[in-house]
């Protein structure tokens, strides 16, 4: 039975780069995926993208490319990754530069775009989803628009004879989709197949958290050989079944408990699972072990995909102000409280002025909340103050009376650290489709 072998290179913007050369190299794929475009990474690539109009695409587009690329043409790999961020035509454009550095010559590289819908929600009455109001009610602070767009323009890209595929805000399962609809010849409406290749989809988006990563709990879930992690791979049939597995060798493992993990991984209703591309339904996924490092996938379906596109929305929101130092030796606890107290009541005294606050003793109380935990106390704690405010000046104030604490605090502090940073926040809305064009651009090495 024909099957298309598909890799995902990356689940991240910060993703390691090795295990999707290992994959190119070793992986006998036809594609590899890199998903690199979280909710807030396209908001910050279009801060950069105004500070630099050749700017604005992943930091490490550049950087993967020149490490898999040879690898990829010699093995006439297809790439399709979501890296172009807020300037996938800059990101094209990067790509057949270093293609030309490499001597690649004649690689043909599709950017699509028509994500940016910013013009299109600004000043309209879109309905915010997470909050009150509108994106209009934000004004001027609005800073990104980017509607989630499916796969359609990405196979249009593949049967364009494109190598490499980078967009925008792609919906991360259509990375993976598309390549099954060009390669099988699904059809757009063909709702159940749909909803298979959009479970597979989901299984590789996030790279090594199917192969041990984000997974792994000594004691419980031991996996071995994290330092060296694979990432996976899906051998897909042309029905939408498939086997999960990685390349032979390499760390990490496959396993029914992994794969189950991901399959539920950031699932509200699994049975209405909202893509552009359908309305995947994973409440008839079957996992079975197939081997080492192998999990056989069946089942799932789809409907009729939304009429509307989820947007993300970009804005500046507020600023956040932060201090850390740390304290050891006998009394640790004791001292971090006091310093605790000190800053707290410096803050009030000084007027700075916040809309929320923490005071934290990290690796005592910082994730649970409430009493002080039972049991010896530790050698050592690190504070931790942070507020956020409405202004920058008011942020700086935070960070600086938790560093005035080395000569006017407790003894024995050391390894201060502040900061001071303006907060973009994210929100969503909804678009109609009918209102959002993907378009293709093409390069040549």
């Amino acid at each position: 039975m024909h099957t298309v072998r598909i890799g995902s290179g990356a689940g991240y913007a910060g993703d390691r780069i090795e295990p999707a050369v290992e994959l190119a190299e070793r992986g006998d794929i036809a594609y590899l995926g890199f998903e690199c475009l979280a909710e807030r990474t396209i908001a910050l690539a279009q801060q950069a993208r105004l500070a630099d109009p050749e700017g604005g695409y992943d930091p490490l587009l550049e950087a993967r490319m020149r490490a898999v690329l040879p690898a990829c043409a010699r093995r006439r790999i297809r790439i399709v990754t979501n890296m172009g961020a807020a300037n996938p035509i800059a990101a094209a454009r990067a790509t057949a530069r270093i293609a030309r550095d490499l001597g690649l010559a004649g690689l043909k590289i599709a950017a699509v775009t028509g994500d940016d819908v910013l013009e299109a929600v600004r000043d309209d009455e879109h309905r915010l989803l997470e909050r009150d109001g509108t994106v209009a009610d934000l004004g001027e602070r609005v800073i990104s628009a980017n509607a989630y767009l499916g796969a359609t323009p990405i196979v249009a890209a593949l049967r364009g004879g494109a190598d490499v595929v980078i967009t925008g805000r792609v919906a991360d399962p259509a990375l993976f989709l598309a390549p099954l609809m060009h390669e099988f010849g699904w059809a757009e409406d063909d709702w159940d197949r749909m909803g298979k290749g959009t479970v597979v989809g989901h299984l590789l988006e996030c790279a090594g958290q199917i192969t041990g990563g984000y997974f792994a709990d000594p004691g419980h879930k031991d996996v071995a050989g994290l330092a060296r992690l694979g990432f996976p791979l899906a051998e897909v049939a042309a029905d939408g079944s498939a086997v999960i597995t990685k390349v032979p060798g390499s760390g990490g493992q496959v396993s029914l408990a992994s794969c189950k993990e991901q399959l539920l991984y950031e699932l509200h209703d699994p049975t209405r699972y909202l893509q552009p591309d359908v309305v995947a339904d994973f409440s008839s996924v079957r996992l079975q072990a197939d081997g080492a490092d192998r999990v056989a996938v069946s089942g799932g379906s789809g409907a009729q995909r939304p009429d509307t596109l989820k947007v993300s929305v970009g804005y500046l929101d507020s600023f956040v102000g932060e201090g850390q130092i740390s304290y050891a030796g006998p009394g640790a606890l004791a001292r971090g409280r006091l310093a605790l107290d000190i800053v707290r009541e410096r803050l009030a005294l000084t007027g700075v002025q916040t809309t929320e606050l923490r005071f934290d003793m990290i690796g005592w109380d910082a994730v649970h909340r409430g009493p002080s935990p039972e049991g010896p106390e530790p050698p050592e704690v690190r504070i931790r103050v942070a507020g956020r405010t409405e202004t920058m000046a008011e942020a700086v104030r935070i960070g600086n009376e938790v560093e005035t604490l080395y000569t006017n605090g407790p003894a024995g502090g050391g390894g201060a650290w502040k900061s001071a940073r303006q907060v973009l926040a994210v929100v969503s809305t909804l678009i109609p489709r009918g209102e959002v064009t993907p378009t293709l651009t093409w390069e040549t090495a």
